[in-house]
């Protein structure tokens, strides 16, 4: 069952050196500050995995913490390139990064198979692109009903989900709508999952197209109020687009990259 801690707690117990971290979130209640205190703690050769990495994995990229990149897109939404995923892969700053790119549809698949305890998982689809050929988790498997030749992708397990929700209850369930992407399939699929949210209440009231994540699927829930910004959490506040402008100046320099982690740290 869930337990309520402290953000800082939450990460201490549940994220480590070396393992598989999925912080996910589609534009919407992307889990920043979760992301930012696991910078905080200095963890190193995570392998991170997320379907559009954008402003949060390249700040980990970035401060160091990454060793393996697991996606499927990878940009500033709306505004340009990831300068520092771009630098680790071009020269190794500061860590050197492998990477292992896949489709959107696969990515998703990824988790299901995973959430539903299965070893891969099936599509149409990567049909006239070369990723196959440079991804081992992308294979093919022949239909035993049609003979239709079709791809295969490797169920994906992370050690560790994150995810931010709108709110939780004082027995660590948690609710979260609007544009909710493949959190729950994500939580699911993982070791150990956290969840941070905007407020605590005595009730779970219904929502339209709410997702609940009942507190056993749960290892922890942390308060982090504005925990998505600058991305945005539906009913509470909305995406700082300046704030992903602003980070393309930010991300190129390396300077003034490290000049902006310091004060992270420092927070």
């Amino acid at each position: 069952m869930a337990k309520i801690v402290s953000l800082p707690q939450a990460v201490s117990d549940l994220v480590h050196d070396g393992d598989t971290v999925a912080l996910e979130g589609f534009t919407h209640l992307i889990p920043f500050a979760a992301g930012h205190e696991i910078i905080r703690q200095g963890r190193r050769g995570l392998t991170l995995v997320r379907m559009t990495p954008d402003l949060i994995y390249d700040q980990l990229i970035g401060a160091g913490c990454a060793a393996k990149l697991v996606f499927s897109w990878g940009g500033n939404p709306g505004v340009g390139s990831l300068h520092r995923m771009r630098d680790a892969l071009a020269t190794g700053w500061p860590a050197p990064l492998e990477i292992e790119e896949h489709s959107h549809a696969g990515m998703a698949n990824r988790y299901v198979a995973g959430a539903s305890g299965l070893p891969f998982a099936v599509l149409r689809g990567y049909a006239g692109t070369d990723l196959p050929t440079h991804t081992s988790t992308i294979s093919t498997v022949e239909c035993p009903f049609t003979g239709e030749r079709l791809a295969a992708v490797a169920a994906l397990n992370p050690d560790v989900t994150v995810v931010h929700a709108q709110r939780a209850d004082r027995a660590g369930n948690v609710q979260l709508w609007g544009i909710t992407g493949v959190q729950k399939e994500a939580v699911l699929a993982a070791r150990r999952s956290l969840a941070t949210v905007e407020e605590i209440v005595d009730e779970l009231t219904p929502v339209p197209g709410a997702v609940v994540l009942p507190a056993w699927v749960l290892d922890a829930v942390a308060v982090a109020p504005r925990g998505a910004a600058p991305s945005y959490a539906h009913g509470y506040y909305d995406r700082d687009n300046a704030a992903y402008r602003k980070w393309d100046a930010i991300s190129r320099d390396r300077e003034a990259f490290t000049r902006w982690l310091r004060t992270l740290e420092d927070a």
